[in-house]
């Protein structure tokens, strides 16, 4: 391996450190105590972990956590109800429903109910529109940590060009347009991008958001470039145990790429670290007071 490792799980301790001492002054200044709410809906256990993990963090930073479990066949007049109840309450700052949501549920009609202020996520339409016009927006978490990370090993990434493979809602369009707004050079590609492996060795930054594992080789990397890996791929491993894996294939993108991030232990710990940022971020808009620094795009 001759690239550098970007140690995504190292650099979501420091987030969670950065977050923890603005919530203390927050706090001890202000009397002021950030709060984020998660909705869960059903009992998908993937689910179910990351909900436990986010809400072991809000704690663990100082703010308040406030859970919300609801059956499978909740209504969607209650889920739209119990929404209504966080966005009136001056202790929430942050709101995130749980994806995906079982099937009778409208998840846009849902997530665009939450107030865009407390849209931690990101996905509110009013906060696509204003990431896309370059205004001050909530940005998804997900493309959020990819950017720190980027950020922290570039320093500047203006004139860089950026590849996105991958044109999700949740990672390869947001993670474009910031991209875009740090003065990158920006190509959205994905699987049915002509000459997909061409357009991937152009890049100084190749970001690998499209779900496949490994689909991307070592061949495709430009020398020097650094990847970015959003993948988490389970895939069979040995004695009949399964692995993760990320839509770069690690060993042969290492030996080529400037630096990489792994799977896991990359992007994936940076994303619940964005969450908390992005709720002290609300928080401090809610009140009119500075948001912290290095936690924004």
């Amino acid at each position: 391996m001759t690239a550098t490792l970007i140690d995504g799980k190292a650099f979501a301790v420091r987030v969670r450190a950065k977050v923890a001492d603005h919530v203390t002054r927050l706090r001890e200044e202000h009397g002021i105590t950030p709060g984020l709410a998660v909705v869960l809906v059903g009992e998908d256990p993937a689910s179910q972990v990351y909900v436990r993990s986010k809400g072991k963090q809000t704690v663990e930073v100082g703010m308040a956590s406030f859970e919300h479990k609801l059956d499978v066949d909740t209504t969607e007049a209650d889920l739209l109800a119990l929404i209504a109840k966080l966005n009136a309450d001056p202790e929430v700052h942050g709101i995130l429903v749980q994806l995906p949501l079982p099937a009778h549920l409208d998840s846009d009609l849902v997530i665009n109910s939450i107030d865009p202020a407390k849209d931690v996520d990101g996905f509110h339409i009013s906060n696509v529109g204003l990431l896309g016009t370059g205004q001050k927006s909530m940005v998804p978490c997900t493309p959020l940590g990819c950017l720190m990370m980027l950020r922290d090993h570039h320093g500047s990434l203006s004139g860089m060009n950026a590849v996105v493979v991958g044109r999700s809602n949740i990672v390869g369009k947001p993670m474009a347009q910031l991209l875009l707004g740090e003065s990158c050079t920006v190509t959205i590609a994905h699987s049915r991008t002509k000459d997909l492996a061409e357009v991937c060795r152009r890049a100084d930054i190749l970001v690998a958001a499209v779900g496949r594992p490994k689909m991307i080789p070592g061949d495709w990397v430009k020398p020097g470039a650094t990847v970015i890996d959003v993948g988490i791929n389970r895939v069979a491993g040995a004695e009949g145990k399964t692995r993760l894996v990320g839509d770069a294939d690690f060993t042969s993108c290492a030996e080529v790429a400037g630096a990489i991030t792994p799977v896991p232990g990359g992007v994936g710990p940076m994303t619940i670290a964005c969450l908390l940022a992005n709720t002290v971020t609300a928080c401090c808009r809610a009140n009119g007071l500075a948001e912290p620094e290095g936690l924004t795009a």
